[in-house]
């Protein structure tokens, strides 16, 4: 009994067709090999038998082209792979791995979603002006830009964070409105909160869409990022967030949880582990298991 527990822990992880993690805007896969992205997650992933790839697309662009360039890079991990992948995106993640899966549907078999932004954000309405900064926000847009630029900078030690808010106008609500007209799959448009089904057919291929996220902007006193998603929470008024994305605008394909303890740099397992209750690395483990068993 015991070794037949080993045996199934040693394989908690290992979905059928290899995991690709997507980072968000000013991600990265790594910095110099010692900092990464989606923190301590390949390895805890990989551990119980995983195949784990982190993909490597622009930090700064519109979702369409870093769909465009994921799908390039899918192409040789689906084909040592069974034939297809598991897309697992944070943030802009999410979008990109979509507009990847829309292009090449015959080499994707889920998209996941993570603290995504699936509807729009409205920091990034704010900080584009898409709409006039409310009364809770105190030095309107300009603070807000300034703040976030901060945060990227702590995120990825970009030396000019402030070169990527042109990428921001893809994850405005008017942008996303947009993507999801050209790639609607997984996401229910019919209202703001709607929620969409598991499984999808795309193009002719079955594809399987999941998402969850964190519904607390501030979530740890020692973690250095937190004071930032507090800030540009403000933007969302009563409505709640991850300090960068509103709950229902995460929404994508089956939700599989909206209301974890963690903001949107603790769904990456960052600041170095720094966090609130939640626990990121488990929910990532928990779902590769939940792929496992649908035998993808």
């Amino acid at each position: 009994a015991l070794l037949g527990a080993a045996q199934a822990q040693a394989s908690y992880t290992k979905t059928k067709h290899p995991i690709v993690l997507v980072h968000g805007i000013t991600g990265f896969d790594t910095i110099g090999g010692l900092v990464n992205y989606f923190h301590t997650i390949p390895w805890n992933l990989e551990r119980d038998g995983a195949r784990v790839h982190v993909a490597s697309v622009a930090a700064f662009n519109d979702s369409e082209q870093r769909g465009a360039e994921l799908a390039r890079q899918i192409v040789p991990w689906a084909a040592a792979g069974g034939g297809k992948v598991n897309l697992i995106g944070h943030s802009q993640g999410s979008p990109t791995s979509r507009v990847a899966a829309s292009l090449r549907p015959d080499l994707v078999a889920s998209v996941t979603s993570i603290n995504g932004v699936n509807k729009g954000s409205k920091v990034a309405d704010v900080v584009r002006g898409v709409i006039p900064p409310g009364g809770a926000i105190e030095g309107g847009a300009n603070a807000i830009a300034n703040a976030l630029g901060s945060l990227i900078n702590l995120l990825s030690g970009a030396s000019n964070p402030q070169n990527g808010l042109n990428a921001l106008a893809t994850l405005t609500t008017p942008g996303t409105t947009a993507l999801n007209g050209r790639h609607p799959w997984g996401v229910n448009s019919s209202s703001y909160c709607a929620k969409s089904t598991e499984v999808h057919n795309v193009r002719g291929h079955s594809i399987r869409y999941y998402s969850w996220t964190g519904n607390a902007a501030y979530t740890n006193v020692f973690d250095a990022a937190d004071p930032f998603l507090a800030f540009t929470g403000l933007a969302f008024g009563s409505e709640k967030n991850d300090g960068l994305v509103g709950v229902c605008a995460t929404y994508l394909g089956q939700v599989l949880g909206d209301s974890y303890n963690m903001n949107h740099v603790d769904a990456i397992n960052h600041l170095f582990g720094i966090r609130g209750w939640t626990e990121p690395v488990a929910l990532y483990r928990q779902h590769a298991n939940r792929l496992k068993n649908k035998g993808i």
